[in-house]
């Protein structure tokens, strides 16, 4: 018979899965995709409605994978009715410029419609199945079963080969769980609705900033001045309008750098030094990998590597020092004089040696984490991966403008409020939150929890027949049992579990992987992940067939 895959999603991470498996060879294979949405393609982070049109992606063209064509050549070849429909301007379109998260969304559906399209004319067997919910996965003796719940019709159950877990982000449908207090800031349809008033945001990433666009432009709007600054200007009513961001260290995230690409091979801290001492398996892991990326980053940035005390620094004390000096500055003063130098640095093209080191290392040393016990991983996750988080974090320009114009306008402030403070969802006044904090009380009629995606443990795992199944366990520390690692994965993202036959299923679900990829967000670990089980895939039903041609080429894949 046939072989048959499913892929369960159909965000960015399938796409890069199909492109992988069809540029494998032409395998005789039956290929369902499902997508809960109307549109299949663009995944949450960038789907209209989810999204404000102002929320910026923190990804260019230049570093996105390809699937047929580049972002760059399909915003080329738009017409200017399209983009300005989209909110781009011609003279903004450039590889290595910040846009919209919506454009990415139709970018991303456009190139999974001609993959889909192409693969189908060249004799592919693919179908698309698009307001289709599955609700249930279950192992069977021939396969993986899924309970399929279309928008329209009845619920049936059909089994599958091979499936391919791949759901994305995890939020609740409705984030406002009580009157003025919001789980995350999606949909941004939901925030853009709330009336003027004192709002907080946990959270200081791309998430928050999107959290605080998403509300000031519901009551406002940012106006480009003669001379090139950005203002904001509050509607007429609005006067009660005001943010509060905040977080455990009171940071801004900084304005993205200039780095050359491909980027500089590592001298030191290599990928098969890494794999060297994962293959020792010695109890100081992340200190011998500290080691590695201490004598990297020296190697790179001598000066910046003097100043901070990187020679007898540990674990705990660079994570410390990385911060020190933003954490002794006022937030808006470290975030004008960072924009500035980083629209110099750009405009000249500049690299800042030691940022560009630590984003070259931050997936090489994330190879450790799965690899980590208890302690040694709570010790990465507090000091070291916010290290990295914040490097590669760093967002565009024009929203670190946007939270300066709000602070000018007096319409943000950001707290830091230290390890000991408390939030109380459920305050007296009925609505939002109250922040406790060094022996103050603040209440906010509207709070909202902007973290960004968490890892999840198994207990929230949308398939609960696996679960029941014993087929998706915690991946859990003796030594940490209450650590969040996500679920028991395998390096190719199977299952670890003695129930299922090879390369029957592959979770790729991002909140309960995040515990062995911390570093898993965004396009780039989808083009990553995607490669390694889109290979596993072709192999399994035999796509590695010399006699047969590439249905996708592998320089379009």
């Amino acid at each position: 018979m046939t072989p048959s895959i499913a892929f369960v999603g159909a965000g960015p991470t399938t796409i890069y899965t199909l492109a992988a498996l069809l540029a494998e060879g032409r395998p005789d294979v039956d290929i369902t995709v499902f997508e809960q949405q109307q549109t299949a393609g663009m995944g949450a982070p960038y789907r209209p409605g989810w999204n404000d049109p102002a929320m910026l992606a923190n990804i260019a063209s230049i570093e996105i994978p390809p699937v047929q064509e580049t972002l760059l050549t399909w915003l080329e070849r738009q017409a200017p009715a399209d983009l300005a429909a989209m909110g781009v301007t011609a003279h903004e379109v450039d590889a290595r410029a910040f846009l919209p998260r919506v454009v990415l969304g139709r970018y991303l559906a456009d190139q999974f419609a001609a993959l889909v399209r192409d693969a189908q004319a060249a004799g592919a067997s693919i179908e698309v199945r698009t307001a289709c919910r599955v609700i249930d996965a279950a192992n069977v003796a021939d396969g993986i079963r899924l309970t399929v719940a279309p928008h329209l019709g009845f619920v049936t159950d059909e089994t599958f080969d091979h499936v391919v877990l791949a759901t994305g982000h995890q939020w609740p449908s409705d984030p406002e769980v009580r009157p003025g207090y919001f789980l995350s800031p999606w949909p941004a349809s939901k925030l853009s609705a709330l009336p003027g008033a004192q709002a907080g945001i946990r959270g200081s990433s791309l998430t928050a900033i999107d959290a605080a666009v998403a509300l000031a432009l519901a009551h406002g709007d940012f106006v480009d001045e003669e001379g090139g600054d950005l203002t904001y200007v509050p509607h007429r009513g609005a006067e009660a309008f005001g943010l509060t961001m905040m977080s455990r260290k009171g940071l801004l995230p900084e304005a993205d750098f200039y780095f050359p690409l491909p980027h500089a091979p590592l001298v030191l801290c290599t990928e098969a030094a890494i794999n060297d001492l994962i293959a020792r398996g010695t109890d100081d892991l992340l200190d011998d990998a500290f080691a590695l990326f201490r004598q990297e980053l020296t190697l790179a940035d001598p000066g910046y590597a003097w100043s901070i005390g990187l020679a007898d620094a540990t674990v705990e004390s660079f994570g410390e020092a990385y911060f020190a000096a933003r954490a002794a500055t006022d937030p808006f003063v470290w975030a004008r004089r960072n924009l500035e130098e980083a629209r110099r640095n750009h405009e000249s093209r500049f690299t800042i040696p030691w940022r560009d080191a630590i984003l070259r290392m931050h997936e090489v040393i994330g190879a450790i984490v799965p690899h980590l016990d208890g302690r040694q991983f709570e010790r990465f996750e507090r000091w070291l991966k916010p290290v990295f988080v914040d490097d590669y974090g760093a967002v565009p320009h024009a929203s670190i403008a946007r939270l300066l114009a709000l602070h000018d306008a007096g319409r943000l402030q950001v707290l830091a409020l230290g390890d000991d403070y408390r939030l109380d969802t459920q305050p007296a006044e009925g609505c939002g939150a109250a922040v406790h904090y060094a022996g103050m009380r603040l209440h906010f009629p509207v709070f909202v929890e902007a973290l960004g995606q968490r890892p999840l443990s198994a207990d929230a795992f949308p398939f609960p027949s696996l679960i029941a199944q014993g087929v998706i366990l915690d991946q859990v520390s003796a030594d940490a049992p209450k650590a969040v690692r996500g679920v028991a994965l395998d390096d190719a993202f199977h299952p670890v579990t003695d129930q299922l036959p090879p390369d029957r299923l592959f979770c790729l679900s991002l909140p309960f992987l995040m515990g062995r990829h911390p570093f898993a967000q965004g396009i780039t670990s989808s083009h990553e992940m995607g490669n390694v089980v889109g290979s596993a895939l072709a192999q399994a039903i035999g796509g590695r067939t010399a006699d047969i041609a590439p249905l996708v080429t592998a320089e379009a894949a």
